[in-house]
C-alpha cells in the first residue's frame, strides 16, 4: 500500500528560493546589522565632515557659509599646522621603530626556556592592559617636578630636581608614555615564534650556521607578516595620539583653554586639530585637517605595504590563493 503525498502542490504550495540567492539573502541578513552600523556610526560621519571642511561653519549658527577649499589652502599654508604634522612624524619615526624592534627582542629573550620566563612575561604584559588615562596619570605623577618618583630617584645620584613636564622634556615623557605598552607586541610576537619550524632551525644548526643566520634566514621570514602588522598598526595609533599629550599637561583655566597649556614640543597634529574645534570653534578648517590627516594616514599605510610588503615571506602566496579561490 504506497502512501500518499501530504506536500502541498500547486499555486499553494511555498517556493524554495534557489540555493546561491537563498546563501545570499542569509549572508546579508546575518551581516546587515554590521552594515547599519558601519553606516550610521562611520559613512555618515565622515560624509558629514567632509562636507563641513568646505564650510567655516562655527559649530552652533544654523547657517553654514560655503568657502569651497579655502580651509584646504589654509591647512597647506599654515605654518603651525605643518609644525604640528611634522611633531608627529617625528614621534612616529622614534616610537614605531622601537616598538617593533623592542617587543621582537623581548620576544625572542622570553621565547627561550629560562626559569620565571613566565613571571616576566606577566610583568611586561601588564602595561599594555592599563587604560590610557590611567598609564598617563601614572606617568604624570611619576615625572612631577616636586614629588614624582623620577626626580627622587635623580636626587640620589647628586642631580638637581627636573622639570620634565614642560619645555622640551615634556616630548621624552610622551615618547616614553606611549612605548610603556609594548608588553601587546611581545604577545603577538611570542604566538608569531611558536609557528617557526624547528625542523628549518635544527636544519640550519647542521649546516654550521648560528643563532644569528637561524634567525635571518629562518625566524626572521616565517614572522614577517606578523612584523608588517604590527608595523601598521602601530604606525596608525601614533599618529592618532591625542590622550596621553592632554593628561600630561596641566588644565588651568577649564577644558577650553587647555591647547595653550600644552607644551609646544608636545602640540602634535591631533590636538591642533582639537584646539581648532574645541578653543577656536572653527569646525569646518578642524574637518578639513581631518580630511587631510585621514589622507596622510591612507598614504603612509600604503607606503608601508610597497616597501616593507617586498620583504614579507608567504607560507601562500595570497594572488595564487586569490585566484584559486
Amino acid at each position: 500500500m504506497r502512501l500518499q503525498s501530504t506536500r502541498p502542490t500547486g499555486p499553494g504550495r511555498p517556493r524554495r528560493l534557489s540555493g546561491r540567492r537563498g546563501e545570499a539573502l542569509a549572508f546579508y541578513g546575518f551581516v546587515s546589522p554590521w552594515l547599519i552600523g558601519t553606516a550610521v556610526l562611520t559613512v555618515f560621519p565622515v560624509g558629514y565632515a567632509f562636507y563641513l571642511s568646505f564650510t567655516a561653519w562655527d559649530g552652533l549658527a544654523p547657517f553654514k557659509p560655503w568657502v569651497g577649499l579655502a580651509n584646504y589652502r589654509e591647512v597647506l599654508t599654515s605654518g603651525d599646522t605643518l609644525s604640528s604634522l611634522a611633531r608627529t612624524m617625528l614621534l612616529v619615526a622614534i616610537v614605531v621603530p622601537t616598538t617593533i624592534v623592542g617587543s621582537l627582542l623581548l620576544a625572542l629573550l622570553l621565547n627561550e626556556r629560562v626559569r620565571g620566563r613566565t613571571v616576566f612575561r606577566t610583568l611586561i604584559y601588564i602595561p599594555a592592559i592599563v587604560p590610557p588615562v590611567a598609564a598617563s596619570l601614572i606617568w604624570k605623577v611619576a615625572f612631577d617636578q616636586n614629588s614624582g618618583g623620577v626626580n627622587r630617584l635623580l636626587h640620589m645620584f647628586g642631580v638637581n630636581a627636573v622639570m620634565w613636564l614642560t619645555g622640551s622634556r615634556a616630548f621624552i615623557v610622551l615618547i616614553v608614555v606611549l612605548l610603556w605598552g609594548i608588553g601587546a607586541g611581545l604577545i603577538i610576537n611570542l604566538a608569531a615564534l611558536q609557528t617557526v619550524p624547528i625542523e628549518q632551525l635544527e636544519a640550519v644548526r647542521l649546516d654550521g650556521g648560528g643563532a644569528f643566520t637561524a634567525f635571518r634566514h629562518v625566524t626572521l621570514p616565517v614572522i614577517s607578516p606578523v612584523l608588517l602588522f604590527q608595523t601598521v598598526l602601530v604606525t596608525i595609533t601614533t599618529l592618532q595620539t591625542f590622550v596621553p599629550v592632554l593628561l600630561l599637561s596641566p588644565i588651568n583655566g577649564g577644558v577650553a583653554n587647555v591647547y595653550t597649556n600644552i607644551p609646544n614640543a608636545n602640540r602634535v597634529y591631533m590636538v591642533d586639530v582639537y584646539s581648532q574645534f574645541f578653543s577656536y570653534s572653527r569646525y569646518g578648517y578642524g574637518s578639513a585637517m581631518l580630511t587631510i590627516f585621514f589622507l596622510v594616514i591612507v598614504a603612509l599605510t600604503v607606503l608601508i605595504f610597497k616597501v616593507a610588503g617586498r620583504s614579507v615571506f608567504y607560507a601562500v602566496d595570497p594572488n595564487a590563493a586569490a585566484k584559486e579561490g
